[in-house]
This record gives C-alpha cells, structure tokens and sequence, in this order.
C-alpha cells in the first residue's frame, strides 16, 4: 500500500481552501443538510457502522462514544472539540483548521444533531494566533450564512457554536482537564467515574472528540459507511493524517489509509536525508514508546502498532537517524512532561522531577549503571497510577529507549558524559553505541 487517500487534505493547495467560498465549491456543509433530514439515531448508526475511531490517541469508536449520551434525560448536552495539539511531533489538527476550518465546523453541526446538543465548544490551543482567528472567521461566516444559530438550514434545529482559547497548558489536552479549564477552573484530570458521557461539561451529559474524528464525519455521511471502511484494515478503518517530520527529506502531512507502514511513507517523503540512516522513531508522539528500523514494516494502525508494542497515538512520526543521543532526546522529552505535569497527583508530580535528575546526570556523565534500574522502577512506581495518561506517556519513550538502546545509556557512564560530539553531531572515535 502506498497510495494517499486525501479526504481531508485534498483541497489544501487550493488558494481560498479556507474560506466559504473554496469549502462550498467542493460540495461544503451539503452533508450537514443531508443528516438534518436523517434520525439522529441514524446519524449515531452510520457513524458507527462506518468504523470510525478517534483520532486523538486513545482510538476509541466515535459512534459509540455518541451512543453513550443518554437520551429523553431533559438536560442540556453538549459537543466539545479538543483542539488543543500540544504533543510533541504533533501537527495535524493545526494545518487542518489552517486549510480548511469549515469541514471543522460542519462536522460539529453533524454531531451536535446526533446527540441532541444545542451548544458547541472548540477548545483551541493559544499559542496558535493565526489559527484562532481563521477559525474565529470561519465561525462568524457560518453564522452570516445561516448554518449556526437559531433554525439552521431551515430545521428548525439550533446551535450556538463557540470558541475557547487555551492557555498553553499540555495538561489541558486531557479531556476532563479540558473540562475544568472550559469551566473556567485550573486545568486538571477529574477522577473518573463519573465519565464526560453522563457528566461532563457543567455536570451535564457531553461528548469530547479531537479536530480530525469530526472533521471526518462529512465524508461518512456524505459518501456512506461502505466507503469509509473500504479504506484501511479490518478493525482500523478509513485514512488518516500522518505528522511526518525530523531527518526526512520532505516533512509534512501525509493522508493515507490506515495500516500504511512507515516504509511506505518514507518513499513518498523522499527517504532519510541524504547519507543517514534511521536510529529510531515515534509512531504516535513522544508518549509512546519509540521504534527502530525493526519496525519500519509495522502497519500503522491501532492493533499493528499495539501488537509490535507501542501506541498510534496521534500519528507523530518523529523521525531521528544514527546522529541523534538518544538519551539527550529522551530527556529533552522528559523535561516537557516534568514542566507540563499538573501536580494534581503524587506520582507524576514527584516522578517526573525524578526521572530528569537522573538522566540529567547520566547525560552530564555524573550517572551510573545502577541508575537504569532506578529509571525503571520509577517508572514502573508511575505507570498506571497517575491521575490521567500524562504519567504513562512520561516513562513511555524512557523504557522503549533503555529496551532498545541499554548500550547506549551505559555509554554515557563509561564515557562519563556523552558519546556524542555535540558540534559535528556524531559519535567521539573510537566509541560504538546503538542498536
């Protein structure tokens, strides 16, 4: 397999791509008046059968997500979109809004129909000015054309639409921390049950999906079920945004069914720059555990990744060749995690300061080997007993790295300090280490 599909990206190259105009020229919101004449059951059954799953990370089924919103409950029920892209390698949701915010925002109008919500939030990531106010411009044409508001498309539905800027914080990418800052609180995990689905935003039924699971609901009711699950494999349907990005020679975004490999997605990028070789490598952001060239074949999508023993997560392939420290790029990794850690729990908050005092002096060759087993047994402390996913993700690139590169960790010890040569970017003569 190495043909693109692009769905989503097949317009970006189009000067106005991102306004009314450029969106309604390739049949834009056409689905949005086609599922306000359906059920919204019927909605929620296409959805589902379509095979589609979040693209945020987890990959949980989108369409059952929806069906947990209990109906006939007389409360008010609300769509929330994350937004907020703050994982590292990540850049596939900001080009998205970039191009094309209104296949955004008619996928909302779609949801919020399906579960019966008249109010709709966005939660943005602030540092991203220029993408905030495209969608702030979408958002303003699609009420001045009668698509959001009161009676949209002659419904006699309504939805009130609005948009949140974050605040910069990493944590707010989880949902319930997303929650508490929509709620105008500090933003941090609540302890679940109870789930988003029966009390969410301002305790009331809510369901939160990122950018790419809504913006691909259009082209499921616009196309059918059949058709979304023609693309990919048999339990990871459809195509997806690929964040390709590092020692490559053609970075960017590569929209393509699932269950592609990163072979395959390297030939059409171009390859490992010239005269490099692949070292390792993410699948889905720095919170999942890394791969090496072994791993070149893996099919990219939900269970392929899982079974080779790592997470799709958001798609980041962060690509590294033989000139990087690994140690070096698992710390700069655990200093983020460390720095964005909410403090709300014991263990990321403590674990995280950890973990970058010890490979601080492994990198500054103040390490010894028996610190690898106090990295692990850290890590093992905060693995699954953090509040939210933000402490797994932080031991995640630290115990993949000592698995495939032990040699290289032991290398800063014997050396006392590291391997590398900080200004020709390769290794001191005479050492060998890596994988």
């Amino acid at each position: 397999m190495t043909k693109l599909m692009p769905v989503l990206s097949a317009h970006w190259d189009e000067k106005d791509s991102f306004t009314m105009a450029g969106y309604k020229r390739h049949g834009g919101y056409d689905a949005a008046a086609k599922a306000l004449k359906m059920e919204p059951d019927a909605v929620i059954q296409l959805v589902k059968d379509s095979g589609l799953r979040g693209r945020g990370g987890a990959g949980f089924p989108t369409g059952m997500k929806w069906g947990f919103i209990p109906q006939g409950d007389n409360k008010d029920h609300y769509l929330v979109v994350n937004a907020d892209e703050s994982e590292p390698g990540t850049c596939k949701d900001m080009p998205l809004l970039l191009a094309n915010p209104h296949v955004l925002l008619e996928g909302m109008i779609i949801a919020s129909y399906a579960i019966r919500a008249k109010y709709a939030f966005v939660y943005v990531r602030g540092e991203v000015t220029h993408v905030v106010r495209r969608v702030q411009q979408a958002i303003e044409d699609a009420y001045k054309a009668g698509y959001l508001g009161k009676n949209i498309f002659g419904s006699g539905v309504d939805l009130e639409l609005v948009m949140h800027v974050g605040a910069g914080a990493y944590i707010c990418g989880e949902e319930t921390a997303l929650l508490d800052s929509l709620e105008g609180f500090r933003g941090q995990p609540r302890l679940r049950p109870p789930f988003p689905a029966i009390a969410g935003l301002y305790a009331r039924p809510t369901v939160v999906n990122n950018v790419e699971s809504i913006a691909s609901v259009p082209s499921i009711i616009a196309n059918g079920a059949e058709w979304f699950s023609s693309m990919g494999t048999e339990k990871s349907k459809g195509m997806t945004l690929y964040s390709l990005s590092g020692h490559v020679q053609n970075p960017g975004q590569f929209e393509a069914p699932l269950g592609i490999t990163l072979r395959e997605i390297l030939e059409l990028a171009g390859g490992i720059r010239p005269g490099h070789q692949l070292k390792f490598w993410t699948p889905g952001g720095s919170s999942t555990p890394i791969f090496t060239a072994d791993h070149l074949d893996t099919p990219l999508d939900y269970e392929g990744v899982a079974a080779a023993g790592s997470m799709l997560g958001t798609k980041a392939l962060q690509i590294f060749d033989e000139t990087t420290c690994v140690v070096r790029a698992v710390l700069r990794w655990s200093e983020f995690y460390e720095h964005e850690s909410c403090g709300k729990c014991t263990p990321c908050r403590e674990g995280t300061y950890w973990l970058v005092q010890i490979i601080q002096d492994l990198e500054n060759g103040k390490g010894t080997e028996a610190d690898l087993e106090k990295l692990l047994d850290l890590c093992d402390n905060i693995m699954g007993r953090s509040f939210c996913a933000l402490g797994d993700g932080a031991t995640s690139p630290i115990t993949s790295s000592i698995k495939y590169f032990r040699d290289e960790y032991i290398a800063h010890v014997t050396n006392q300090g590291c391997p590398f040569d900080p200004h020709a970017s390769t290794l001191f003569a005479g050492t060998k280490v890596g994988a």
